[in-house]
């Protein structure tokens, strides 16, 4: 049996990875890890949050790395697709030569606007047999949330999740038709202010979360607000708007939970108090469970996910929403290095973030 195991392995801290992950990540006879570049680059490409998180915790014996042409713009160009191309060969090439299993180490989840479903579809293309599992991640957006002490949804509230590689018009309507509304990938909207003006037109700036660099060195958390016209962030930054909540069940729902939102409202109540969360002490050990269920590759009639949304029901359900083709940067959630700089330097777009931040 052939298996092909895309692993998300966290938003970039070695220690926010699943002990099933490691265990995956340990077993595999192979480990993919991407990098920024072009095929043939991979040595001289620098190292990304997925790769150092994976050599965190698995012999480098069995780790390769492989590269994605992720600072190309415009959609699907040829050096992405022979980069995408160039990683499947390898794939197929180590299952031809007696592997059993390919683990591809993917920053964040790999359902979430990850690298590796390009990867499974050129894989499964080339040889139908393979069989594709995933084993999810921890997401930037949960990091975020608990280092800056956000409650992402409460009650019949929804929440939402897009890349501004959609634009800031659409983040404007989600701004406009949900409660939470997280944003990744920050400065593909354009200028920054861009951003700020439409959270201010909403009345959710003073509220709002920016991250960069989460659990990294150089980790920035702050208010939204506090970032300053023209200052340059990474390309794998996030930023979390909640709406406005009144008293503890306020979003329940019902008549009882109305009339305490209205309470809490006129008596000024304001959310729980943010503040960084403290350092945790579990260590991880290992697990025996098996990858997750067998999942297939999107087909070529699949076409870019639309605009769908999860009912919200009385229990707080929070609904998804999915905005369009992936933009430009999508693999950039695979590789990021964490250093500081400009959005535009190879060491913020390059990742699997976060995961994006």
């Amino acid at each position: 049996m052939r298996r092909l195991i895309g692993v998300g392995v966290g938003p970039g801290d070695p220690e926010l990875i699943t002990v099933k992950a490691i265990r995956v990540l340990r077993t595999a006879d192979l480990v993919l890890v991407p990098v920024l570049g072009r095929p043939g680059e991979e040595d001289r490409a620098e190292t990304g949050r997925a790769e150092a998180t994976v050599r965190a915790h698995v012999d480098g014996a069995v780790i390769r790395r492989v590269a994605f042409a992720l600072n190309d713009t415009g959609g699907v160009t040829p050096a992405r697709a022979a980069a995408w191309d160039a990683a499947a060969d390898a794939v197929t090439g180590a299952f031809a030569a007696g592997a059993g299993t390919v683990a591809f180490a993917t920053l964040g989840d790999p359902a979430l606007y990850s690298t590796f479903s390009y990867l499974a579809q050129g894989v499964t293309a080339r040889d139908p047999g393979v069989t594709v599992e995933t084993v999810p991640g921890i997401t930037a957006l949960q990091d975020l949330a608990a280092r800056s002490g956000t409650v992402l949804a409460e009650g019949t509230e929804s929440l939402v999740l897009l890349p501004l590689t959609a634009g800031p018009g659409a983040l404007a309507e989600a701004l406009a038709a949900h409660d939470t509304v997280v944003a990744y990938k920050l400065s593909a909207a354009g200028p920054l202010e861009t951003v700020w003006k439409a959270l201010a037109a909403a009345g959710r700036l003073d509220g709002a979360v920016f991250g960069a660099r989460v659990g990294l060195a150089g980790e920035d958390i702050r208010p939204a607000a506090s970032v300053e016209e023209g200052e340059r962030v990474p390309y794998l930054a996030t930023l979390i708007s909640t709406g406005r909540r009144g008293g503890r069940g306020s979003r329940l729902g019902g008549k009882a939970a109305a009339e305490a939102a209205a309470a809490g409202l006129a008596d000024g109540a304001a959310d729980p108090p943010r503040g960084p969360a403290g350092p945790g002490d579990g260590t991880a050990c290992p697990a025996d469970e098996t990858a997750g269920p067998a999942w297939r590759a999107p087909g070529p009639g699949d076409g870019a996910a639309g605009l769908a949304r999860g009912a919200v029901g009385p229990a707080g359900g929070a609904a998804t929403t999915a905005r369009g083709a992936p933009g430009p940067g999508d693999e950039a959630a695979d590789l990021a290095s964490g250093a500081a700089g400009s959005a535009g330097q190879a060491g913020q777009v390059a990742d699997s973030r976060g995961g994006s931040v």
